[in-house]
């Protein structure tokens, strides 16, 4: 099973490489960090959705 990192800001490549091996060790991190970011993603979609008003 392959995987992207993403980073949001710049790192370190032993901030990267710690990243990576804390991750192989425990792989419900991946889980556990796609599902908060799945959940963001909804709550922006909603706030810029706005409401219809009549």
């Amino acid at each position: 099973m392959s995987f992207v990192l993403s980073a949001s800001r710049l790192m370190k490549a032993s901030e990267v490489v710690k990243h990576c091996r804390e991750v192989k060790r425990n792989p419900a991190l991946i889980l556990m960090a796609n599902a908060q970011a799945k959940e963001d993603i909804e709550k922006i979609k909603k706030q810029q959705a706005g409401t219809l008003t009549a």
